[in-house]
């Protein structure tokens, strides 16, 4: 099987070695100087591209080599393509099962829950992947980003992906960028996928890595320095001797991450790391293959030697001088070093002592991580401590899980009290049956996960989310505070003081990973007789009906059906946890729209203010009655509005109960394209303090649609509830194609009329 996944693409990659060597010298002349490493994947990539691009103006169209989604989103990307007309997918695709497993008991109990409980789901997920000529892994194969990893990334290349961890591909020197389902369902269907032409911003590497500092602890500062929004429009590109330095699983982890500061992308140029990592797992043809233009694959000399001259941005870091750090709660941009977290925690108030601590999930599962971890497990084990507090261990991949079984790494850590759960995305997506803590007690956990929003993990507000790196997090489950610092001072325990070493652990397995693709399903050279089965009683699947077309009119009246305060994340706009398992059902997931957002109007999450009825209540069911009433509404966002996942139910949700705009302060990058191609203008205030003009009771009117074009501002009238008039001026960034998405409905309307 691994032969046969590996076989396939040779062809592919290939052919588009040769592509990329010819763009690159045709770029270089485009741009008149040397050039980025991103710059040329990106010019490798471009359609029709004859001018020079402007970075952070021009929307230039690209040709993607491969899609990628998980189970939660592919649903409702598969269903918005199925609504194309085509027999078989045009760019290569797959689907991985890997966001539905909830985590509560261990692996196997909890994958067995999962086939049962998402069996309607799944078949879905399979017979449609094998009708329309796509990959198919089953659940327990792993997590989508490690597998993509494994498997299909490679140094050069461009993908997209239905989340937005998809940079995580960065690590092996791939642009990969995560995007909604409609853009996946577009790229399927042979269109191509469009986009702002990114600033660069170059992370300058010096020194190596030591000690108990990881590769983990590097993206843990970049997002401390740039914070949640300081990446948006931008491709982070880590370059510098020191980025040489690091695992390739490691410099995944960096990219990866790079979501949290809202970059479009992160990557690494290829370099013996890369080629190290592709001949572990089985490509070394393929390492031979970008050997031969290794030049290509790296940003030219010049643009390393002086950074400055090159790229927009340009941050430096010392790995000799770098310490370990701790981010959180609530935010992956609040930052210190590990020596500064207990006086910190004391400051503020959060709670001491650490109810679990968890390792593990797409960012931090590699072979080295599980490695370094169970280093720190076998200290602990000599010294006889075990671990004070539930211990969760979740492996990237049925391939890592096999090699670090093999290799031992799984052994100290079960004897030190963790529990080993599904390869899957479990308590990092919120998929984690708690049992321990009630909703709603304040309680601190520490994770080597991405993200950590309130809920986020649990559903549970009042969790204090922090995140390190796992051998960071493995030393905090031995002690179970906050209050102290176990790298830095001796773990007292059964009458004995403790000095952890530092851990050290190999990249690689020494003899190779196990190779586990056996939950792979190739699809049928022929699936046209394949027929798709949706019950119309489902609660889990439903099948579209396509949006409205825009009627040609101003929009007038619109009620105020929340004005969001502070953070508004995806997870606020479309929470996870349980209601992952209606990902296929707009109706009924259309229920939690907005459960999490906080209410200016009422100072309470999930709810607002009827104007129909003059009570507060659900969000969502005061959305219901205005689409019932024919009444069309508005949502007010803060900064960076839609920060986080790529999940376009949070677009889809309020365009399917009648949301006509958006107008925010900021908005985060793949939000605003989310909401466009679901046909919900997307508006920024042009003066921000406008925010403060928009009252619960205010009707708004949008004027001047008939005239809208790329780089017009738009006009908004707010009534006042007194009787009073606002006049206010929105900017909006619709480039012409998108204007097509707004007029007929949709971005799909537009495929399908074509």
């Amino acid at each position: 099987m691994a032969e046969a996944i590996i076989h396939d693409q040779l062809p592919i990659i290939r052919a588009a070695y040769l592509k990329h060597s010819q763009r690159v010298a045709a770029a270089r002349a485009l741009n008149g100087r040397a050039l980025t490493y991103a710059e040329k994947i990106l010019h490798a990539h471009a359609e029709g591209l004859s001018e020079k691009p402007q970075r952070g103006v021009s929307y230039v169209k690209f040709r993607p080599d491969r899609v990628a989604m998980q189970d939660a989103t592919a649903q409702m990307a598969l269903l918005q393509f199925m609504q194309a007309g085509r027999q078989r997918v045009a760019t290569p695709s797959t689907v991985h099962c890997d966001h539905l497993i909830r985590a509560r008991v261990g692996v196997h109990e909890d994958l067995n829950n999962a086939m049962t409980a998402n069996r309607e789901v799944y078949d879905f997920l399979e017979s449609t992947s094998a009708k329309y000529g796509i990959g198919f892994w089953k659940p327990g194969s792993g997590i989508i980003h490690q597998v993509i990893l494994e498997n299909y990334a490679f140094p050069g290349a461009m993908m997209i992906g239905t989340d937005s961890h998809t940079p995580n591909a960065g690590g092996l020197g791939m642009i990969a960028i995560g995007v909604g389902g409609a853009d996946a369902a577009e790229v399927m269907a042979g269109l191509p996928w469009s986009v702002r032409w990114p600033k660069l911003v170059a992370v300058v590497l010096k020194g190596t890595l030591s000690g108990w500092t990881s590769p983990k602890d590097v993206i843990l500062r970049v997002a401390e320095i740039l914070t949640v929004k300081g990446g948006t429009g931008k491709i982070i590109e880590y370059i510098g001797p020191g980025a040489r330095s690091i695992s390739a699983t490691g410099k995944a982890t960096i990219t990866n991450m790079g979501a949290e500061i809202g970059a479009t992308t992160s990557l690494f140029p290829y370099d013996e790391k890369s080629a190290m990592y592709l001949r572990s797992t089985g490509r070394g043809e393929i390492a031979a293959l970008a050997a031969e233009i290794a030049a290509q694959l790296q940003p030219d000399p010049e643009a390393e030697a002086d950074p400055k001259s090159y790229y927009d941005e340009v941050i430096e870091i010392n790995l000799d001088t770098l310490e370990p750090h701790v981010v959180g709660p609530h935010t992956p941009d609040l930052g210190r070093a590990v020596s500064a977290l207990a006086a910190e925690a004391a400051q503020q108030g959060w709670p001491s002592n650490i109810s679990a601590a968890l390792i593990g999930s797409c960012t931090n599962s590699s072979y080295e991580d599980i490695g370094r971890a169970a280093h720190v497990a076998r200290q602990a084990l000599a010294a006889g401590l075990k671990a004070k507090i539930p211990f969760l261990v979740t492996p990237g991949s049925d391939q890592v899980f096999a090699t670090v079984e093999r290799d031992g790494f799984l052994e100290p850590l079960r004897a030190i009290g963790a529990t080993v759960l599904a390869n899957a995305c479990g308590p990092c997506i919120g998929q984690w049956q708690r049992d321990d803590v009630a909703s709603g007690t304040p309680n601190a956990i520490i994770t080597s996960f991405n993200r950590n929003f309130p809920k986020r993990n649990d559903g549970n507000p009042n969790t204090h989310a922090f995140i390190g790196s796992p051998e960071v997090v493995t030393a905090y489950a031995l002690t179970g505070t906050l209050s102290t610092d176990p790298i830095h001072q001796p773990i007292v325990a059964n009458g004995k003081s403790v000095m952890l070493a530092a851990p050290v652990a190999d990249e690689l397995p020494s003899r190779g990973f196990e190779e586990r693709r056996s939950g792979f399903i190739a699809p049928p050279a022929d699936g046209s007789t394949i027929s798709i089965a949706v019950s119309p009683t489902s609660d889990r699947l439903q099948l579209l009906e396509p949006f409205m077309a825009w009627d040609g009119r101003d929009f007038a009246g619109l009620a105020v059906l929340l004005k969001a305060t502070g953070k508004c994340t995806t997870d606020h706009i479309s929470p996870a946890g349980p209601w992952l398992k209606y990902r296929g059902h707009l109706d009924k997931i259309s229920d939690n729209m907005f459960l999490g957002a906080i209410n200016a109007f009422t100072k309470e999450p999930g709810t607002g203010i009827n104007v129909l009825t003059g009570e507060t209540a659900n969000l969502a069911a005061n959305a219901r009655a205005y689409k019932a009433a024919a009444l069309g509404w508005v949502s007010i966002g803060d900064e960076n509005y839609g920060e986080g996942s790529s999940r376009e139910h949070a677009a889809m949700s309020p365009r399917f109960l009648g949301c006509k705009a958006v107008i925010a302060r900021s908005f985060a990058r793949i939000h605003e394209t989310n909401l466009k191609k679901q046909g919900v203008l997307p508006l920024t205030f042009a003066n921000a303090a406008d925010w403060e003009q928009i009252g619960s009771h205010d009707r708004l009117a949008i004027v001047g649609l008939k005239d809208l074009a790329p780089g017009t501002s738009v006009t908004v009238v707010v009534t006042h509830a007194d009787g009073r008039s606002t006049t206010l001026r929105c900017n909006q960034s619709f480039t012409p194609e998108e204007l097509e998405w707004f007029r007929s409905g949709s971005a799909m309307n537009t495929m399908r009329d074509r």
